[in-house]
């Protein structure tokens, strides 16, 4: 089966994801690696990958997953906030909003990704709460990801459906 991977990668951990799966699928297989692009519809599955942008996939994606036709899709991505698969759920739900009707979907994956350093400035200057606390210890935990497990668990979302 011919495939592509199709990522947008804001901070590099989305593109990790990707280079993994292109290190785990056969390679002779694969007909685009990249961004968005027209080319990878002629794919029969298509590997979407995303950054999280304001609980859903970034507009780059969102327009390219609505091009859609016949392929099968299995989405994939990273968010700075993690730890909860609802949280995740939810998101790769919302990213599915974008696939028009009819369109498989044949698998996803979610994990944590690191934020920029910006992100923690800003919330440094945030009044002192346990909200601020608890945005401060989730940018912290964030720092190590996607990390050696992440990427197992992408691999085996991939090889195990």
């Amino acid at each position: 089966m011919t495939y592509a991977i199709v990522y947008s990668s804001k901070t590099g951990n989305t593109r990790l994801l990707a280079e993994t799966l292109r290190d785990t699928l056969p390679a002779g297989d694969c007909l685009y690696f990249g961004t968005p692009s027209d080319e990878a519809l002629h794919a029969e599955r298509i590997y979407v990958g995303f950054w999280t942008d304001k609980g859903t996939c970034d507009a780059d994606t969102a327009a390219f997953l609505s091009r859609v036709t016949t392929q099968e899709v299995f989405l994939f991505g990273t968010a700075g906030f993690g730890g909860a698969p609802a949280y995740f759920d939810k998101i790769l739900a919302a990213a599915r909003q974008n696939l028009p009707d009819g369109v498989t979907l044949c698998g996803s994956y979610m994990c944590q990704g690191k934020m920029p350093a910006a992100v923690r400035a800003r919330y440094e200057t945030m009044e002192d709460s346990p909200r601020r606390q608890m945005m401060l210890d989730n940018f912290d935990a964030a720092l190590s990801h996607p990390d050696a497990a992440d990427l197992s668990q992408l691999r085996d979302a991939v090889l195990n459906r």
